[in-house]
């Protein structure tokens, strides 16, 4: 089924303004006399199949979510404000919309998987066959400071670098416990130094080799010596770490029984359209076709003239 990500998506991109007022508690988001409740989220995540999965486990991308139909909204009662449905194009436009969304809903709903499907007998198998896929590897927990410093950057700059890095090292040894501090106060890097430093959860093929090297028999909690690469000094610090594993059936149950189904309406549909195209098969002009599309192709460009 379509969903209208493409609109969703430049919408995302579009609305990054907060609002200005905080909605009533039982409102999500609103513009001025325009609200989104609860219910219409949870309508517009289900709508939106695995990605309104991954938005519902993502505050921000949930808040995104908000935003673009507030903006869509806004700009509904723009158009409807300026009369522009009352167009013939716009109305024409509406009419195809209106048959898309109807058969489209339509063909979801006569698709739809019975209420309980997978049964658990059937999800535990298709787990089963996912393990290999599922599988995840060993992931590190890190915090940086970083001190920029171009691998082009001339001396006075490489000295000026140096002397900050040298000063950072003798705060972390007399204040071992506060890197997180530090970071915020000297770190060149500002989206990691907003959260002390914290980079996040990154898988090996993320780490760059140099990093990786120093991580090896690191201890929770301890720091790496700086490390040189070519945009500058880095003191990394293990926060965690996370050995492979195969997350349990529980822990992907909701996925995997959202990817199931959407797998399982898929073939319904497919099978629903083929049996309705058996039972009213289909006959095209193919000589109408033909001169159909010669005459809506652009005119071809004029040979050229051989010199003489």
């Amino acid at each position: 089924m379509k969903t209208g990500l493409p609109f969703f998506s430049l919408l995302v991109a579009a609305c990054c303004v907060r609002a200005a007022e905080t909605p009533p508690p039982d409102v999500i988001g609103q513009a001025g006399s325009l609200r989104v409740t609860a219910a219409e989220v949870k309508e517009t995540l289900a709508a939106l199949g695995e990605a309104g999965v991954a938005a519902g486990g993502d505050p921000a991308a949930a808040g995104q979510l908000v935003r673009s139909l507030l903006a869509q909204r806004l700009l509904l009662r723009e158009a409807e404000e300026a009369g522009y449905e009352r167009r013939p194009e716009t109305a024409a436009r509406l009419a195809r919309a209106r048959e898309v969304a109807l058969t489209e809903s339509w063909l979801e709903s006569v698709s739809a998987p019975p209420a309980g499907y997978p049964s658990e007998v059937e999800l535990k198998a298709a787990y089963e066959s996912a393990r290999p896929q599922l599988a995840l590897p060993r992931t590190w927990r890190l915090a940086q400071i970083f001190v920029a410093l171009p691998k082009d950057a001339g001396t006075e700059a490489a000295s000026a670098a140096e002397q900050k890095l040298t000063r950072i090292r003798e705060a972390l040894r007399d204040r071992p416990t506060e890197f997180a501090a530090l970071a915020a106060q000297h770190s060149e890097e500002s989206e990691s130094a907003g959260r002390g430093g914290e980079i996040g959860w990154l898988e090996e093929k993320r780490i760059q080799p140099a990093i990786l090297e120093r991580l090896a028999g690191l201890k929770v909690e301890s720091l790496t010596e700086p490390v040189r690469l070519d945009d500058g000094w880095h003191i990394v610090k293990l926060l965690d770490v996370r050995e492979p594993r195969t997350p349990p059936l529980e822990e992907v149950r909701r996925v995997l029984v959202q990817r199931l189904r959407a797998e399982k309406a898929r073939a319904n549909s497919e099978a629903h359209l083929a049996a309705l195209l058996r039972r009213h098969p289909v006959a095209i002009n193919e000589l109408a076709l033909a001169e159909l599309l010669r005459a809506a192709a652009p005119a071809a460009a004029p040979a050229s003239q051989p010199t003489r």
